[in-house]
Parts: C-alpha cells; structure tokens; sequence
C-alpha cells in the first residue's frame, strides 16, 4: 500500500479531509482555490473533477504548486525564481523551502545551488542556504 502524502501528521496544515492524507502525491490535484470545476461532494465531503480526481483547493498548506498532477500526470515541481535584490536572497529562500512540501526540496536545492552563482557570483551558495534553513 503506498503511504499518502500527509500521513499520521495532526499538526499538518492540510485540512482534515484533503485528499492529500489519503493518497500520495501525484494522485490527486491541486487547485488554487474551489470552483465548479471541483465541486463539493456532500455523500463523503471531498471535491472532484468530472472524472472522478480528488482536489486539493489549499495549495499554501499542502506546499504543492497548483496542479494536475493526476488528471494530466503533471510532473510535481516548484518554481525558484531569485530575487534581483542579493539582501533579499536568504528570507526569499526561507520562505520558499519552508514552505514547499518535502517531496519538492531536493529538486529546489539543487535548482537554488545552480542559480544563485549566476545571479549573485560572489555569494556563497553553501553559507546562503545554511542561513535560509536555519
């Protein structure tokens, strides 16, 4: 049986009944916000597509970007777009590790230690990073 993605984490943002503490990642979709094209299912009180995909409507508090991961088999990614300010580098990174979910940090850190000696060649990507996780 594969785990879901939120599992056993009382303290997690996701909602109760986001179908992100029922299946792992990848299985159901993320929307920025309800819609009719995710409508609420009174019989159990999930959202679905038409074809049946449960929805995630909380994208901040999964730290999934929106997404049809199931319905299109989208690739699950994040964007890192740097600041153009250096002194906005580290709370920038802060914030975006913290709050992605944790299936997406490896691809993050290995995208930010590419990119920061391009946009900021004298910073220490290594020191950097230490301070944003810290």
């Amino acid at each position: 049986m594969v785990e879901a993605f939120v599992s056993g984490d009382v303290h997690h943002l996701a909602c109760g009944i986001c179908p992100s503490r029922r299946f792992p990642v990848g299985e159901f979709d993320v929307f920025e916000r309800p819609s009719q094209e995710c409508p609420f299912d009174a019989a159990d009180g999930h959202r679905y597509t038409a074809h049946g995909v449960p929805v995630c409507v909380h994208p901040d508090k999964v730290g999934l970007p929106v997404g049809r991961y199931k319905s299109d088999n989208a690739p699950v990614t994040a964007d890192l777009v740097l600041p153009s300010d250096e002194a906005e580098l580290v709370p920038y990174l802060r914030d975006v590790l913290y709050g992605a979910a944790p299936v997406l940090l490896d691809g993050l850190i290995e995208r930010a230690t590419a990119e920061i000696p391009r946009a900021f060649p004298g910073v220490d990507v290594l020191a950097t990073l230490r301070r944003a996780l810290n």
